[in-house]
């Protein structure tokens, strides 16, 4: 199985970047078109980019302004077996984030091009917190 990893500091409360990564109404700022779910174990979330890409997870682990986990399942063959989330560390005034998306069967192009585009994705994710950047989702990666 491959992995994907990031962490970095996010100049933002706990609570905030929780939100920003596990609300849907944040959702929609930096990553999908449209979303629903809540964040309580065992719910679905909707993961709407197109009529085309209208993906499916399930919460699997969830302690708030903690960790958030999705576990797919209903989207692409690659992404089907991953689940990624987020577990969340408070440093001074700062929140250390740590994502994951773990379990991808392949190092093929859809895991190499899923990492660029996560890095590219979860900066935006950065800057939506702290300057309140909101991408236009046709310009997102």
């Amino acid at each position: 199985m491959h992995n994907i990893y990031f962490d970095f500091y996010i100049d933002a409360s706990k609570q905030q970047v929780y939100e920003a990564f596990c609300l849907p109404k944040h959702l929609d700022n930096w990553w999908t078109l449209k979303s629903s779910g809540q964040p309580e174990l065992g719910t679905t979330y909707n993961l709407n980019f197109t009529d085309d890409y209208n993906w499916f997870a399930e919460v699997s682990k969830v302690k708030t302004n903690e960790y958030f986990y999705l576990k797919i399942t209903n989207a692409d063959s690659d992404w089907n077996p991953t689940t990624f989330g987020i577990t969340l560390e408070e440093d001074n005034d700062k929140t250390l984030f740590k994502f994951s998306h773990i379990n991808w069967p392949e190092n093929n192009h859809e895991f190499r091009n899923s990492s660029f585009c996560w890095s590219q994705l979860l900066l935006g994710f950065k800057n939506y917190i702290e300057k309140g950047t909101i991408i236009p989702f046709e310009n997102r990666s």
